[in-house]
C-alpha cells in the first residue's frame, strides 16, 4: 500500500509552472527524498501535500484519501518540519509544542511535550520564546513539533538546515530510529546528500518542475557512473548525460 500517491500534479502561478505533471508514490513505511535546485518545485508540491496550495490539476491522496476532498479526514495523521516556517516568537517553546499538541489532538499533552525534550535535547529551551533561539535551537524545536502526534506521514523540508554537522547527525539518527519503530512513511525534500544516502530508499530529481530521474540512491550513483549522491546531482543539476547512455 502506498502512504502517497500522487498522479499529474500540476501548480501554475500565472504564467509560471512550478510543478508539471508529477507522478509518484510514497510506500508505506518507507522514505522518500525529493531533490532538485532551488525553484524545482519542491517546495510547492510539499505545500500542495499538506493542503496548503490548490492544485491547477492533478491529484493526490494521502493514506487513502482524496486530500482535495477529504484531507481532514487525515491531517490528524500527519506533520511537516521545514526551518523556514517559523512558529508564533513571543510564545516559549513549551507553550508552542502544547498548542500543536491540542491541535493535533494529542492526549496526555505535558508528558507528551516532556518526552519529546528530552528526546530532542531541548529542555533547557522550554521556557525561553521561540524568537530568542538561534537558527539552530529554532529547527529542533520545529522537529519536536513535528513528531507531536507522532505522525504516521512526515514531510520534512530540509530538516537539518542551521543544524552543526554534529547536531545533524544526531537528528537524522533520531528520524531514522522514529521511522524505524513506527513505520512512519517520510517525504523528505533536501540538498543534503550524505543526508539522502543515509535515510532515503528512494529517490525523485526534479528540475523545472518535473520528475527527471528516480531510483534508489545507490542505483542512481551505478547509474552515473559516480561515487556519491552528490555527483550524481551535480550531474543531473547540470543536465550531463547519465554514463551509460
Amino acid at each position: 500500500m502506498n502512504a502517497i500517491e500522487v498522479s499529474g500534479l500540476r501548480k501554475v502561478f500565472g504564467e509560471v509552472i512550478a510543478v508539471d505533471g508529477l507522478d509518484f508514490a510514497v510506500p508505506q513505511g518507507k522514505v522518500v527524498g525529493l531533490l532538485g535546485g532551488n525553484g524545482a518545485g519542491k517546495t510547492t508540491t510539499l505545500s500542495m501535500l499538506l493542503g496548503l496550495l490548490l492544485p491547477t490539476s492533478g491529484s493526490l491522496k494521502v493514506l487513502g484519501e482524496d486530500m482535495l476532498k477529504h484531507r481532514y479526514r487525515v491531517l490528524g495523521r500527519m506533520n511537516f518540519s521545514s526551518p523556514y516556517v517559523d512558529l508564533p516568537h513571543r510564545l516559549t517553546v513549551k507553550q508552542n509544542l502544547q498548542i500543536y499538541a491540542r491541535l493535533y489532538g494529542v492526549k496526555a499533552i505535558d508528558a507528551r511535550v516532556d518526552e519529546l525534550a528530552k528526546e530532542l535535547d531541548i529542555v533547557g529551551f522550554l521556557p525561553r520564546p521561540y524568537g530568542q533561539l538561534s537558527a539552530g535551537q529554532k529547527t529542533r524545536v520545529t522537529i519536536a513539533k513535528a513528531l507531536v502526534n507522532q505522525p504516521d506521514v512526515l514531510l520534512l523540508d530540509e530538516p537539518t538546515a542551521s543544524l552543526d554537522p554534529d547536531t545533524a547527525d544526531w537528528v537524522r539518527s533520531l528520524l531514522k530510529a522514529y521511522q524505524g519503530r513506527t513505520g512512519a512513511s517520510i517525504l523528505l525534500a533536501s540538498h543534503n546528500m550524505t543526508e539522502v544516502e543515509r535515510l532515503c530508499d528512494d529517490v525523485l530529481v526534479m528540475r523545472a518542475g518535473k520528475i527527471v530521474e528516480r531510483g534508489a540512491p545507490q542505483e542512481l550513483i551505478e547509474r552515473f557512473g559516480r561515487t556519491t549522491m552528490e555527483e550524481v546531482f551535480l550531474d543531473i543539476a547540470r543536465n550531463r548525460r547519465q554514463a551509460a547512455q
